[in-house]
């Protein structure tokens, strides 16, 4: 099965409603557009926000946006011409370059990639389930613009839940390298057996795909990635339920996702109030519907706030 076709079937499986103004019915009846004309949801540009653009990306007249390798529905994934990349990254992305007066224009790169091309300039700003940690702010400028909520999923009917540490005791579960879910499970780990028991068996894949072959044939316990791509998963393959669901930061604080730049390149003071007006005006509100995560809002945009505790 092709992955276009993967990815048809699940949207047909979870959209729900009838088309709006927000999406064009191309190609399911449920409203879900998944061709590479998006019709996204749009607004308009904010002169006083778009003149704090740094001036060589004002006269360049795009804001050059990073976003993971396009393959994990609803966050970024790729439309119909197996090209176009889109989902609720790209939706929030052009969000702001709306407010911003420039035209978006999407990369998809290999994560560590996303944070290459953001050091050496290539690219203005990472719209990627980044989170805010404390590590990464030592090099890098956040402003938020989703709740970061993590996830393990497991088979169905698999008879075990997640609530801490104790629980991934002993579990081979799988996560993706340099992730925030793989620093809060290495974190568990180390906790365990400083008290005796078993060491988890942490698994690493290169795609997602193959997350998921793992688990269906039982070479692990669990994948544990991000809350909007397990749950969607979840939800569409009709094999798989969560069995947990953590904030991405841990019980000691609620991780947030964020627009990411190079530190101190100018940019993100326009990005945190582009965000800021676009969850004010309504129209953020309405990207997350389109996607079905509602549940991940935030009531305002933050500058740099708190991230994940250094290891």
């Amino acid at each position: 099965m092709s992955r276009k076709l993967i990815v048809v079937l699940a949207l047909l499986l979870t959209a729900c409603g009838t088309a709006t103004s927000e999406t064009t019915p191309a190609s399911t009846t449920s409203g879900i557009n998944l061709g590479p004309d998006q019709k996204r949801v749009s607004t308009g540009k904010v002169d006083r926000i778009a003149a704090e653009v740094p001036e060589p990306i004002r006269a360049r007249g795009t804001l050059e946006v990073v976003a993971d390798a396009g393959t994990v529905p609803p966050l970024s994934f790729y439309a119909t011409d197996d090209h176009t990349p889109i989902g609720v990254e790209e939706d929030i992305a052009s969000l702001v370059a709306d407010v911003l007066g420039l035209k978006p224009h999407y990369t998809v790169v290999s994560w560590e990639n996303i944070f290459v091309g953001l050091d050496s300039g290539k690219y203005d700003a990472g719209f990627s389930n980044i989170t805010v940690t404390e590590a990464r702010k030592e090099k890098y400028d956040f402003a938020t613009y989703r709740l970061d909520n993590v996830s393990f999923e497991a088979r169905k009917g698999s008879g075990w839940q997640v609530n801490g540490p104790a629980d991934v005791a002993g579990r081979s579960i799988a996560v993706s390298s340099g992730t925030n879910q793989e620093k809060l499970l290495l974190d568990w780990n180390a906790q365990n057996t400083a008290k005796g028991l078993k060491p988890v068996d942490v698994k690493y894949f290169q795609k997602a795909t193959d997350y998921y072959l793992a688990l269906q044939s039982g070479r692990i316990d669990a994948y544990f990635g991000p809350n909007p791509s397990t749950a969607y998963h979840a939800a569409t393959s009709g094999q798989t339920e969560l069995i947990g669901t953590v904030s991405g930061a841990g019980t000691a604080l609620q991780g947030k996702i964020a627009a990411t730049t190079k530190k101190d390149n100018g940019l993100i003071r326009a990005l945190h109030e582009a965000l800021s007006e676009v969850i004010a005006n309504g129209s953020y509100a309405q990207v997350l519907r389109r996607w079905g995560l509602s549940n991940e809002a935030v009531t305002g945009s933050e500058l740099n706030p708190p991230g994940l505790p250094r290891t």
